[in-house]
């Protein structure tokens, strides 16, 4: 997610960061580096211009000039006007004091308009809110199969009528099925055309005075640019929508899109969709954005998805027995590694971690089966090996070697890697026992860091 774009941007401002004296020509020539990079983003020209010149207002002004480290105070001018760009707060979903809130999906064809629909029921279930969807895309092509299948995806009932074209219709009759069943969310999602023309924008609004929805929400594809910018403006002056999201943020998008769309529109992003996976929707914080942008890292997002993810009843579990007279052990050891797994990539949680840039990535290979490698090894253990790895012999090893299609020197690696983290855990034991009374505990176990 705007991997070029941070690039560029961490290559100019490192270059002002190392310098102990900036003078007004440095700061000068660097911003006209940054607005390069910006224009070639395809950020909006006016979005940008604006930008920079509250940056140099700023970054001229006696705080950077006269500063002990200057680079680093312009460094957080520039994330300060970063986050105003990319709107400042984070903007939550309206959610109606009195249920259904009432939520319109609206957007082009290919935006992944349905798929969003999808990640946004899968979201509303998580937090226990009864949802249901409803097809009034009547026009595509099995939209109403898709949004069918993906509500069996996620466990949310779907009202449709297939055949029909009765848009107000099917709305009118979902409403009155979602107030008898007292569903507390309902979403509605929306045809879409190739462009924008005078017949869908005729049916949205209808559609809008028919429901009277809290939240209509614009899904945007975020690899298009300053065209999804327009588009949105477009769907704005006909509904007045009251949020953004932006789809595809995990391809090669060049920012454009995220970092123009509240500026032009004064709409804000609500969400992130990333990934074809239904839990691939974030919430949209500009300050972490921001920091994201600048390879500064995003902690606080990390603890988030580990809270979302993490198993606490395991967690906990794991924490007793590391914690007390228990032996950690293999078992343990993949439970470990199936929390991490949850969280997604190990290349995007390296990535949110302060100090980790995308310099220091390429140079980083991660393996996606890895992971596979090493619960397949582990699970042609027996149980008596995975308790007690002190057993493995030679004759065993090759054993596991057969069973898992993993050659021996992986399982010795595995094994010897294992018995390190094993002397870990011993210590920070040892660690804990020394800490005074009153002293907040290490975190220990897979997933201990980010129990709530």
């Amino acid at each position: 997610m705007f991997d070029q774009l941070s690039d560029k941007l961490d290559g100019i401002l490192s270059g002002l960061r190392q310098r102990g004296v900036l003078t007004e020509p440095m700061i000068r020539e660097g911003l006209r580096e940054i607005r390069r990079v910006l224009l070639e983003a395809d950020v909006n020209f006016q979005i940008t211009r604006d930008f920079l010149k509250r940056v140099e207002e700023k970054a001229l002004g006696e705080r950077v000039l006269k500063a002990v480290a200057p680079g680093q105070q312009l460094v957080k001018v520039v994330h300060e006007e970063l986050t105003a760009m990319l709107g400042e707060k984070r903007s939550p979903l309206a959610i109606a004091p009195v249920p259904p809130t009432v939520i319109m999906m609206v957007g082009l064809q290919g935006s992944g308009k349905t798929t969003s629909t999808g990640k946004l029921a899968r979201r509303m279930k998580r937090e226990m809110r009864q949802t249901r969807l409803v097809a009034c895309d009547v026009y595509r092509p099995a939209a109403v199969e898709q949004l069918q299948t993906l509500g069996e995806q996620v466990g949310v009932p779907v009202y449709a009528e297939p055949g029909s074209t009765d848009v107000l219709g099917i709305a009118r009759r979902a409403m009155e099925v979602a107030r008898r069943e007292r569903d507390r969310v309902v979403i509605f999602d929306t045809a879409g055309r190739l462009q924008i023309d005078a017949e869908m924008m005729d049916e949205l609004r209808r559609l809008k005075a028919e429901l009277q929805p809290h939240e209509i929400l614009f899904v945007a594809d975020g690899m298009t640019g300053q065209d999804a910018v327009k588009i949105a403006q477009g769907f704005d002056e006909a509904l007045d929508v009251s949020g953004v999201v932006l789809t595809k943020m995990d391809g090669d998008a060049r920012g454009g899109a995220a970092l123009s769309i509240y500026g032009v529109t004064g709409k804000p992003i609500k969400f992130l969709g990333v990934g074809e996976k239904l839990d691939g929707l974030e919430d949209f914080h500009p300050e972490r954005m921001a920091g994201r942008i600048l390879q500064q890292g995003d902690v606080l997002t990390l603890v988030e998805n580990a809270q979302r993810s993490f198993d606490q009843d395991e967690a906990a579990k794991l924490e007793r027995k590391v914690m007390g007279a228990g032996r950690f052990d293999l078992d343990d050891f993949l439970t470990a590694m199936r929390q991490l797994q949850n969280l997604g990539p190990l290349e995007n949680l390296l990535k949110l971690l302060p100090g980790v840039n995308n310099k220091m990535m390429k140079n980083i290979k991660v393996d996606p089966q890895r992971m596979k490698h090493i619960e397949a090894i582990i699970l042609s253990m027996t149980p008596r090996e995975r308790k007690r790895p002190e057993v493995l012999n030679g004759s065993r090893r090759a054993r596991i070697s057969r069973g898992s299609g993993r050659p021996v020197p992986e399982i010795n690696r595995l094994l010897a890697q294992f018995k390190d983290m094993q002397k870990l855990m011993k210590q920070m034991k040892g660690l804990q026992g020394m800490m005074p009374r009153g002293m907040p505990k290490l975190p220990m176990g897979g997933g201990l860091p980010f129990r709530r």
